[in-house]
């Protein structure tokens, strides 16, 4: 069979190029990056929580939020996944949480503004959880005076 003139250097190439560009895509996306993060002993020393913000940079590289976890100190188990909010692509604002131990079994966490929770325990391992926009609470009392 005869090939039409330029056809085989473009047929030769078409691989390589192929090759070149799926490298090029694989590279732009670097996975999903830690941008925030913080943790908490309990008063008692037995228990940790630990926040941290996620943002992805491609496609598919997982989802961007902000997830908060309680786990014991000691042992190898995997931490559990108290709280977690989203934050969409691009999103300006405050996506951090503050944690307060009222106690050695009741765990406070703040956040600020408004948010959607995508999941909120309000015990776990034994302990008492709760969540607290300090947003609304610095709005009605400036409202208040």
């Amino acid at each position: 069979m005869s090939w039409p003139s330029g056809t085989k250097s473009f047929l030769a190439c078409a691989p390589v190029s192929l090759i070149f560009a799926l490298c090029i895509s694989v590279i732009g996306c670097d996975g999903p990056k830690t941008v925030w993060s913080t943790e908490s002993r309990s008063p008692d020393g037995k228990m940790v929580v630990s926040a941290r913000t996620v943002r992805t940079s491609g496609i598919g590289t997982g989802d961007p939020g902000t997830f908060v976890y309680l786990n014991w100190t000691t042992g190898s188990q995997d931490p559990t996944v108290i709280l977690a909010f989203a934050d969409g692509p691009g999103e300006a604002g405050d996506s951090s949480v503050g944690m307060n131990w009222l106690t050695p079994k009741h765990l406070e966490l703040t956040y600020r503004g408004r948010r959607v929770f995508d999941f909120q325990a309000i015990r776990c391992h034994g302990i008492d959880i709760s969540v607290r926009d300090i947003a609304e609470q610095a709005a009605d009392s400036s409202i208040k005076h």
